[in-house]
This record gives C-alpha cells, structure tokens and sequence, in this order.
C-alpha cells in the first residue's frame, strides 16, 4: 500500500523471519558465531534463549544459510508432541524410512543407523527444536537420552534448544539436572540498544530499497521507548507508522507520529484536553484557520466508480426529484454557526461502529445537506441537482477520485466522501474537520470522531468539495488570454508571493505571469501547468485566507 510512496520495493518491516533482514547487532553476532561454532565443534545440547520478538527464529533462518559443509539439519518448530511423534518428525526432516517402525525404540534404531553412517562419511547431524520452552520434561528427558548416541571419541547428534526465557527456569528443574548439566553452551538474546535500534530500522529500510532517511531522530526516540528495543515490536510499530505517514501523504516521519501509531498498536486510550471535549460539544462551528500547502492533481474520470453516482445526483440537469424533506432537510438560510445545532461529537470510535449506528441514513441527499450547512448555503432536497443549487450561490462542486488524507489536508475544504462497508454498501459522509490522526466526521444527523487509518480501510478516495470563485464564472485562464479576470490573478499571486506586479491593470496573462503562477503552483506541489483552474483557485483563496470559507483543519 506505501510501498511506491517511499520508494521501497516492498514491506521493510514484516514479521516474518526473512534473513535477508537480519540486523547483526554485536549480541546477536555473537549468538550467531556460538551456534555456528556449536554445530561445527561441540558436542551436547546448545542453549538460545531471548524474550519474545529478540529475532531468534530468524537468527535461525540465518544460521541455516551459513551451515558448514557436511551439516544437516533436523528443525522441528512445534516440539508440542508425543515421545513418538517427536522421533517420528527428526526422522522425517532427515529423510529416515521408517515405514517398518512403528515403535520409539524402532524409531531410535533407525535415527541411530543413520547417525553412524553421518559420522563414518564425516557429516555432522544438528537438531533444532524451536519454542523449546514448551516441551514437556518428559520429552526433554526424552532429547537427552538421544545425546546418548555417540562412538567411543564424540556425540553423534548436537542438539540446539531455542526458546524463551523460560526454558532457562524449566531446565533450572531438579528433575532436570541430567539435561542442563549437558548444555554445553548458553546465549541469551537481550533486545536492541537505542543506537541499535536507529540502525536497524535504517538497515531494513535500505534492504527494502530506499536510500532515504524516512524516519527523524525524534521518531527513532519514540519507537526505541514503545518497543523496548525488541524487533519484532519495531517492526510492528514501524510499518504502522509508514502506513499513516502515507495516508497523511508525509514523506518523513517523526516522533509525534509515530506516537499515535504505537498507540493504535497498543490500544492505547488517547488523552485529550478538557477544553477540546468542551468545544466538541459546541459541534460542527469549531473549525481553526490556519495555512496549509495544496496539492491536488488533475480531477479524473468518474465512470464505473461510486463516485459516478453521487455526481450524477449532485450534477445531472434532469435528475428525478426526490422525495420531499424532512425536519431535518428543510431550507437552510443562517449562518453555519447558526445552523449547526449538532449533537456533542462522539468519542473515537470504529467506522463499522459507526455504519451499525446509523444505518440507512447515510445517502447522498443527508451528506450533500450537512455540506450546504458547513458552507452557510441553502439546500432543499426537492428543488434539484446539489450542484445546481450551489452554483446559484456562487459555489462549485469539485468531483475527484484516487484522493489521499494528505490531499485532503491540503485542500482544507470540507469534503463529501464516499465509504465502503465489509458487506459493499455505500455510505455518503461529511468529513467537517480533520486532526493530526482523526478526523471528525458527519454522518446523518450525528457527528463522530474516527481514526485516519480506518477511514482509509473504508475509502478509496472518492470525494467531492464545495469552493467558491473569487472571479466568477467563465472558463480557466490560461498563459495566452486576455480577460478581466486577470487582474485579480496579479493582485493575488503578487499578494501571496509578495512581489510587486509591474503591470497590476493589465489583462493579458503574460508569459511573465504565467512564469510566476508556475513557480506558485511548484511551491504548492500543484501541477504546474500554469492553468488557474479549480485547484490553483482554491489554492488561491487559501493562501489569501477567506474568513468565509469552512476550513477543514483544526487543532489536536
């Protein structure tokens, strides 16, 4: 899903034991050297241990890229079994026909013949039990009386135990004693440094295919302190933060974020001021006026989409009219902070939470409302086309699809969105404000906070925005024409750029205008074509920070 975005040529951060990922800090170097020098010196049982997540199993993974010559190898991954079934599996990974046994000491015989065939062709047999910490004292009883296959000058089998802490209390056992007074070799695996720790999401990152430094210091900080240094946890926390980063469009990552991504790793409740709760309860007018950069590509085709829908019941000419309003449709002529008599939003919650809730009233006709209301326009349900209405109020309708939460932000506009439910219905909703990781969302009559990352499961980017021409209608200006519009054009540009326009009356877009809107255009990531269309107007009006125009960015 961010993969592109960054660069990479794919996950860096899966949690499955890839070798090609193995960060080889100094204690896991040294664990490596020990089992490598286990298999090829020593005799006895060799004993890994480390908390969950360390890297074991993928130091194992490795190990077995790196065997000597002459080594094979018996891994067993789940040793939960019986005294048979345990033989049974050694015999299998080293290829023994045991089709005649059916007994554990036939199957010890047959485990033993090979082992002394191995050891009369100079080959070394090595069994790995993985989540050793799990076998039963039984069993491991069971393991040790296999050390007691051996020639007059070595062991025939060396036996490697991997597991959890815990495999060091149980072979602490007095019952025991026999077993652990045959590990020969003991390692444990601590988890990573904060040193460590920026390195090794570094080297993931570069294995994965980017050279760049995604994650600031501040965000190797945090991660370091929410995982304890263990990988398995960094893994998880990191590709949650890519994950967000991409969906807030973000090309670097930094501390804050990835606080909020550790959080909903971990379910961690989010704490908030009193006074945001206070004004939450003030409903859709909390809105913060800030300065945002723009970026918004060209407006694509809706055909075949969810999308296509809307628009066409926004927009079409000879659309059938729909039924009459209810109380809560009626004509809306106050101000937005007049109208907005919403009830208290709710706290975060889940977007299948929120479908269950409102049920069917999420159509076109609910969301298109509590848009018109954001806008202070009038909006009757029966009197036509949206976007017809709309135009007779001197605002646009602005169809996209492909949309991200980054474009969005940059927008600041709110935004009509099209959501998906598991079962594949369509839910039309407001997004009226959004925050540094939620977004407040309207949906009917009710307003609710939900997570950026799980509206992003439930969108894909369909939506539509409400704007409003600063020079009225007619079509884009373009490098070339001569119009009256134009002069606005220089006023603004020579405003927000603060230059002084040598020519502030003309109206011809010049090739010395048309030079100062591209560069504009770059500084706001727009495309830079030097057409003044949708997108560079409400660019435009941004940066000129209209007092009347519904901003979408609020505090968190």
């Amino acid at each position: 899903m961010y993969t592109a975005f960054f660069g990479l040529n794919e996950k860096p951060f899966s949690i499955s034991p890839d070798p090609r990922y193995l960060y080889l800090s100094r204690r896991h170097a040294d664990a490596l050297a020990h089992l490598i020098y286990g298999i090829s010196e020593s005799g006895g049982f060799i004993q890994l241990t480390g908390e969950v997540g360390t890297g074991k199993t993928t130091l194992i993974r490795s190990l077995l890229e790196q065997l000597p010559e002459k080594a094979e190898i018996a891994l067993i991954l789940n040793p939960q079994l019986s005294t048979r079934e345990f033989l049974q599996a050694i015999c299998e990974e080293l290829r023994i026909d045991t089709s005649s046994q059916d007994s554990v000491k036939g199957l010890i015989d047959c485990l033993n013949a090979q082992l002394l065939q191995a050891n009369t062709e100079d080959r070394r047999i090595v069994l790995i039990v993985d989540e050793a910490q799990t076998l039963s004292p039984e069993l491991l009883e069971q393991v040790r009386l296999l050390t007691n296959l051996e020639t007059a000058k070595k062991k025939l089998l060396q036996i490697i135990l991997i597991g959890q802490p815990e495999l060091r209390e149980l072979l602490d056992r007095p019952e025991l004693r026999q077993v652990a007074q045959r590990v020969t070799g003991r390692y444990h695996l601590e988890p990573l440094s904060y040193e460590d720790t920026g390195v090794y999401v570094r080297h993931r990152m570069k294995v994965a295919g980017t050279q760049a430094d995604v994650f600031k210091q501040s965000a190797i900080r945090k991660i370091y302190k929410q995982s304890r240094g263990i990988p398995r946890l960094i893994n998880i926390i990191a590709d949650r933060a890519l994950l967000a980063a991409y969906t807030q469009d973000r090309a670097s990552i930094d501390g804050r974020l990835v606080q909020h991504a550790a959080a909903e790793v971990f379910g961690q409740p989010k704490r908030r001021a009193w006074w945001l709760w206070a004004l939450g309860a003030a409903g859709m007018a909390i809105f913060i006026f800030g300065t945002t950069n723009l970026l918004q590509g060209p407006s694509a085709e809706l055909e075949g989409s969810a999308a296509a829908e809307v628009a066409a019941q926004l927009r079409a000419d000879d659309s059938p009219a729909v039924a009459a309003p209810s109380e809560t449709q009626e004509t809306v002529e106050n101000s937005p902070r007049d109208t907005l008599e919403m009830a208290m939003v709710e706290p975060t919650q889940s977007l299948p939470e929120v479908f269950a809730r409102v049920g069917d009233n999420t159509t076109t006709t609910t969301a298109a409302q509590r848009l018109f209301e954001l806008w202070g326009l009038s909006y009757d349900a029966s009197a036509g086309p949206a976007c017809g209405q709309a135009e007779l109020q001197g605002a646009k309708c602005l169809f996209l699809v492909g949309g991200s939460i980054g474009q969005l932000r940059r927008l600041n506009l709110p935004a009509l969105l099209t959501l998906s439910d598991s079962d594949g219905g369509q839910h039309s909703v407001v997004m009226a404000s959004l925050g540094y990781d939620d977004a407040e969302i309207v949906a009917g009559p009710q307003s609710y906070r939900v997570n950026i990352i799980d509206l992003t499961h439930h969108w894909y980017g369909e939506h539509m925005v409400l704007w409003k021409p600063s020079i009225g209608s007619g079509p884009d200006l373009a490098p070339g024409v001569r119009d009256d519009r134009v002069r606005w054009l220089r006023q603004s540009i020579a405003s927000i750029m603060a230059r002084s326009d040598p020519n502030p009356d003309s109206t011809l877009y010049d090739e010395e205008l048309a030079a100062v809107v591209r560069r504009y255009q770059q500084t706001r990531r727009l495309t830079v074509d030097g057409i003044i269309g949708a997108q560079t107007q409400i660019a435009i009006n941004t940066d000129l920070g209209h007092e009347l125009t519904p901003r979408l960015s609020r505090a968190d």
